[in-house]
């Protein structure tokens, strides 16, 4: 196990019914601009309970951060926030809204240009202080300091670091009225958070692989209970929870790490648009095939604790993780070839192209070259 130091600030407010506590959470002396997404809080009564328990505080209100947060959009709420002075942030929403909050907070100090903070996290200093109710289980945006920042001008999405939020409420009640798609994004977003944490080379954190190997196991079992049915309490919160602590640095603890599948998807979000966690379930399974050596002790342990493979030779249990790990994703409804989302090779090699000019190298081992970048791509077409 490497050394670390571990700090998680965020309270976490979880149940039906908490959204009213935002009445003491925040204190009435705080100028608040509350942050939302494209409107769809209106249609499920969250903007009503937000309104209701902000009743007497000083509110202004910022509606348009997309699902993924353009620096462009997050500009105009900087300099609102700038201009009225304000000195506390509620993002309403999804991980997105969340992720844009965070630009937000970290800007509205700022002397500079908002940008500047997403290339270079050394600048972030003095943050404006945020909490958040989220409506959509995913990005783990609800207990982390982590966003991740899209630049339309340029084609290009970042993460981006900033400050933890001091609470977050998480009513499971508001996840009834999400759309399919929605939710299956969401549960391969928390998948793969589990997996780029869990899935290297062992490293004698025990206690860390179990419970990634339990929020994995959770998934699973709750992915087709959720299309059974959305409206399920205890359902939907063990979902949310699980949402949360796949990313929120509990399992992340002393282990190395491989975010590779992450920052090849966010180029094909840049380039294509596509939806985050799709287009982590056409890489992933791409990904894990062309490095399966490299990641073998890790891949046969979870071949038999997660999947229940026991059977084989070793490279036949390898091959039917990961070929039921795809599945799964197929299973909860979503594509897992490139072709499928019409991406060809000229994509590929743009995102190549890319990597090549910024010097990237990613992978645990730092071994993921752009060449290999193109390996993988190639093998999810």
């Amino acid at each position: 196990m490497n050394n670390f130091v571990f700090q998680n600030p965020t309270k976490l407010i979880v149940g039906k019914g908490t959204i009213a506590s935002l009445a003491t959470e925040i204190s009435k002396d705080k100028k608040i601009m509350v942050t939302f997404g494209g409107g769809s809080v209106k249609s499920n009564g969250v903007y009503d309970q937000v309104k209701a328990a902000l009743a007497g505080h000083n509110v202004i209100e910022f509606w348009g951060i997309e699902s993924n947060p353009t620096y462009q959009t997050l500009s105009k709420a900087i300099k609102i926030g700038k201009e009225e002075g304000i000195d506390f942030l509620l993002a309403v929403g999804g991980g997105s809204v969340v992720d844009g909050t965070k630009l937000i907070s970290a800007a509205i100090p700022y002397r500079g240009d908002a940008w500047e903070l997403v290339l270079d996290n050394t600048l972030v200093g003095e943050t404006t202080p945020l909490a958040s109710v989220i409506t959509l289980p995913a990005t783990g945006s609800e207990m982390n300091c982590g966003a991740v920042i899209s630049n339309t001008d340029t084609h290009e999405k970042y993460p981006f670091y900033s400050s933890y939020p001091q609470f977050s409420i998480l009513d499971p009640e508001t996840t009834y009225s999400l759309p399919a798609f929605q939710i299956s994004c969401g549960i391969v977003d928390t998948y793969i958070h589990t997996m780029e944490q869990y899935l290297t080379f062992p490293s004698q954190a025990l206690v860390m692989d179990r419970w990634a190997e339990g929020l994995l196991l959770s998934l699973i079992e709750l992915a087709p209970k959720i299309q059974c049915d959305q409206h399920n309490y205890d359902t939907m919160s063990n979902y949310m929870l699980t949402a949360t602590l796949a990313l929120n640095g509990f399992i992340g603890m002393g282990v190395p790490q491989d975010w590779a599948t992450h920052y090849i998807g966010h180029e094909l979000t840049a380039l294509k648009g596509l939806t985050h966690g799709l287009t982590l379930a056409i890489i992933y399974p791409a990904m894990l095939r062309v490095l399966k050596e490299a990641k073998r002790e890790k891949l046969l342990q979870y071949a038999t604790r997660v999947w229940k493979i026991t059977e084989g030779t070793e490279d036949q249990r390898i091959e039917r993780a990961i070929a039921t790990t795809e599945a799964f994703f197929r299973m909860v409804g979503l594509p897992t070839k490139l072709r499928e989302v019409e991406v060809d090779a000229s994509t590929i090699e743009e995102i190549v192209t890319r990597f090549e000019q910024r010097g990237t190298v990613l992978g645990e081992h730092a071994t993921v070259t752009p060449a290999v970048v193109r390996e993988i791509l190639t093998k999810a077409l």
